[in-house]
């Protein structure tokens, strides 16, 4: 890719092709890439190459993605040219118009570095026995011999996580009800989003529901913020908000419409996120005995390296992130194809890592390929890249590690059928249709 520094000039853009794409109206290809973008996206790449452009509400105008190297160039282009924070323009009625993913610029670095110590190595070490704790507390009530939704568990699993990081508390009527309300928030279909979008739609039926939950699940954390301001032992608390409040200076403090908006952030993304991994995960050994098998010796000798390597090949082969997006700010040419100002770039994160030009074997649960140097951040993307890589990356890493080794210590798994499950769309995540289900028998 050539950024803003390479844009046709001279007439150069009129000499140059726009990106070639299917033909059909705006709102089919709307929901074809809400419903069924896992296949989508493939079957476009096979038929135009690496590059190609399409039309999906609300980004409207979207060019796909899919050659590593136009991948990293973009990931390393101008941030003043590439607007990652534009690019998420479809969460902004839910995280925000202040949150770390829809800000963009000087206004985001100072966001991301607020938000960036709570994440750093040293945190890190300070969560992993909480997280142990956690795990252990929800998986010891897995029911033994009969089939069950693990999903659900790694969603209660990862939420109570994560209250415990952001908000330094589990316990409570307001977070009880938080999460009922948030639950309800991100337990939507692909096809729900356009709510988001559409006064119109909120006014009726399911979209009301979810505006609904999202005002209250406000009201919640508002009032969360408001007590914890003037908390008597604010100074020695180190959960996420409390950290966010004693940031900045007297002249730069966070309001608390941005504190909402980073809260809801970090709620939803580093729960949904990594509950989905987890329960790919235990799809993917379940029917994997021997790769089952190395990773509970793993758990048993303490060897983190291979029990990332599971972690990280489940993201690999069943990306909950389909594709990342940035909106240019100027014209640039991608792949030899003229691309206005205003259009927004989508590197296609699930096509590059089931791509057999760039993995192996790619439908194979094999966590070994990270292990021998055939995978790297140029074909493994779950993560994005760049300025915009997700900050929470290592906690999600270790939180994953931390549960394989709770489960893997203790049980072993089989699914209910041999059949694998089919790619759900849920919200903007991708889980298993049947939430993993999977039966479970004591080591």
């Amino acid at each position: 890719m050539t950024a803003s520094t390479l844009r046709p000039q001279d007439g150069q853009a009129g000499q140059l092709p726009t990106p070639p794409g299917p033909r059909v109206p705006i709102a089919l290809q709307s929901v074809l890439f809400a419903t069924q973008r896992h296949r989508l996206l493939r079957l476009l790449h096979r038929r135009y190459g690496s590059v190609f452009a399409f039309q999906v509400f609300p980004e409207r105008d979207v060019v796909s993605i899919s050659d590593p190297n136009d991948i990293k160039e973009l990931f390393a282009g101008p941030v003043t040219t590439f607007h990652a924070g534009e690019g998420n323009q479809i969460l902004k009625p839910v995280m925000g118009e202040h949150s770390v993913l829809t800000t963009d610029e000087d206004e985001h670095r100072r966001i991301r570095a607020l938000l960036t110590p709570p994440f750093t190595g040293a945190a890190l070490r300070g969560y992993r026995a909480m997280v142990a704790d956690i795990a252990e507390q929800e998986v010891a009530r897995w029911p033994i011999g009969r089939p069950f939704r693990s999903h659900t568990s790694m969603q209660r699993l990862t939420f109570e996580v994560i209250l415990r990081v952001v908000l330094g508390v589990s316990d409570g009527p307001r977070l009880d009800e938080l999460r009922r309300t948030l639950g309800g928030v991100i337990d939507i279909s692909s096809l729900d989003i356009f709510g988001w979008h559409n006064a119109r739609m909120q006014r009726v039926g399911r979209w009301r529901r979810n505006r609904e939950l999202l005002l209250r699940s406000d009201e919640l954390l508002y009032a969360e913020i408001a007590d914890r301001r003037v908390a008597p032992d604010l100074a020695e608390r180190t959960d996420v908000l409390s950290r966010l409040l004693q940031a900045g200076t007297e002249e730069d403090v966070l309001t608390d419409a941005e504190l909402r908006d980073q809260l809801v952030t970090l709620l939803l993304a580093g729960h949904e996120t990594t509950a989905t991994a987890l329960a790919w995960c235990w799809h993917e050994l379940s029917r994997s005995p021997e790769t089952q098998a190395a990773a509970a010796k793993a758990a048993d000798d303490a060897d983190d390296r291979y029990l990332e390597a599971v972690a990280k090949e489940a993201m690999r082969l069943r990306p909950v992130i389909y594709e990342v997006a940035r909106r240019t700010t100027e014209p640039v040419t991608v792949g030899g194809f003229h691309v206005p100002a205003g259009t927004t770039v989508m590197p296609a994160i699930g096509v590059v890592q089931t791509d057999p030009a760039q993995h192996d074997d790619p439908e194979t649960f094999r966590p070994e390929r990270f292990l021998d140097g055939s995978t790297s951040t140029r074909n493994w993307l779950p993560f994005g890249g760049g300025v915009r890589r997700c900050l929470g990356a290592g906690f999600a890493l270790m939180e994953v590690t931390e549960v394989l080794r709770a489960v893997l210590g203790r049980y072993q798994l089989a699914p209910d059928r041999t059949r694998r499950e089919q790619v759900k769309p849920r919200n903007i995540t991708f889980t298993p249709a049947r939430g993993a289900r999977v039966i479970i028998t004591n080591r």
